[in-house]
């Protein structure tokens, strides 16, 4: 059986806003613009170059990466080549059967995750969606919904009786939902932990490309909810998901909208994970606790993730993880020490994917956990998981030695 193996248990162990200190009550408006437009000057990912080329309104393609995906010089979340995660195409139809849905794998083999197990006896139903009234059916590749634009790899030969989970993804600044799809060989994955994954595209009106800051009006955050609100109830009424399972990943813009998410939407999360993310200063909005509390990655690439020296990852990423924790959130903390770039992942023993730390742990925490509660708390981290992680605020290790990708923003 290939899943978790023996865990390593050696590495660690509902509120309003809150109110804005006075430093920043009496910030001038024109100087956290400044800053924002210098963000948007940076590359803002964890990747490569900026693809000057992509236009927010392109159409989606669902290909292979290289040329015929969003190309060489895109940001992302990888590199491609032999440095990072191959290119992998979203498939559009079906492929070789992968097994019931049951935690199967791509070989037939069994993956001990959470999000496969019934629910404990008497466990509430998650909360109703919103009205999917009108909902167009999902398929897999590229999909509209109320006029925003997002991606769905779903896993090769779904059967009937499979209720996945839901990975919801939001892309960096100079990214893309194809980019995500590509670097992350997304439909590898889904195929291997039989999930559905989700890349939203950003709307295309905000330099910052997701409304997390705070000059970004409040009805401009409402209309982004009612995007996830919408893409949730459609994705659901197609496949049926599985509700206590539906998580959100970000990536650096995507990762500081993913907090925002998360504190308005929280009672429908089973987890979240910030890559270089975090919250409440330098013009982000704050932390405004969840009703639900979820497990949670905070994941940041040590002191010098940053954005032209402004816009420090670290700071923003220790502030959110702390009131995560304070709040009773389970919270694994990772500390990759280098810079703003891909973090240096390597495939763990029960997974094909460069990304399946990101995948199980995502997997592994369901909704119906209790508040501040994880299997890995009892287990220990998956085999292979990095020893720059650990489990609690100040727990991780940071990483020592070279890195593959140089910091770029």
């Amino acid at each position: 059986m290939i899943g978790h193996g023996k865990r390593d248990t050696t590495r660690g162990s509902d509120t309003s806003h809150e109110p804005m200190s006075k430093e920043r009550e009496t910030m001038n408006t024109r100087t956290i613009a400044v800053l924002f437009a210098m963000l948007t000057a940076c590359t803002g990912s964890i990747g490569s170059t900026l693809d000057q080329t992509t236009e927010p309104d392109a159409p989606l393609t669902v290909g292979s990466g290289g040329s015929s995906g969003t190309g060489d010089d895109e940001v992302s979340l990888g590199t491609g080549g032999d440095e990072g995660v191959a290119s992998s195409s979203v498939a559009t139809s079906a492929s070789a059967s992968t097994g019931s849905g049951e935690g199967t794998g791509s070989g037939g083999m069994s993956l001990p995750l959470a999000c496969f197990d019934e629910p404990p006896a008497g466990t509430p139903e998650p909360p109703a969606l919103v009205d999917d009234a009108g909902c167009p059916d999902v398929v897999a590749g590229s999909n509209t919904v109320d006029g925003r634009k997002f991606l769905v790899a779903v896993p090769s030969n779904l059967q009937p009786d499979e209720r996945p989970p839901v990975v919801f993804l939001w892309h960096w600044l100079g990214g893309s939902a194809q980019s995500f799809f590509d670097k992350t060989s997304a439909q590898e994955a889904v195929d291997h932990y039989r999930f559905i994954a989700v890349s939203m595209e950003s709307k295309g009106d905000l330099n910052q490309k997701w409304p997390f800051t705070i000059l970004d009006s409040d009805a401009r955050v409402t209309q982004e909810l009612k995007f996830f609100d919408r893409t949730l109830a459609c994705v659901n009424k197609t496949f049926s998901v599985n509700r206590h399972c539906v998580s959100s990943v970000g990536v650096s813009a995507g990762a500081l909208w993913t907090q925002v998410l998360a504190s308005k939407r929280g009672k429908y999360l089973s987890s979240i994970e910030s890559l270089s993310g975090g919250e409440g200063s330098q013009g982000v909005r704050g932390w405004g606790g969840s009703e639900h509390k979820m497990p949670a990655m905070v994941l940041w690439g040590g002191p010098t993730d940053n954005c032209l020296g402004v816009f420090s990852f670290e700071a923003l990423s220790k502030s959110l993880e702390k009131k995560l924790e304070n709040q009773g959130h389970f919270v694994v903390e990772c500390v990759h020490n280098c810079g703003h770039s891909v973090p240096p992942f390597e495939p763990l023993p029960s997974s094909p994917t460069t990304f399946g730390v990101l995948w199980e742990f995502v997997l592994d925490h369901p909704l119906w956990l209790k508040g501040g509660e994880s299997p890995w708390k009892k287990d220990g981290f998956p085999d292979g998981f990095p020893g720059w992680c650990g489990m609690g605020v100040g727990k991780a290790v940071p990483r020592t030695g070279p890195c593959k990708d140089k910091s770029q923003c």
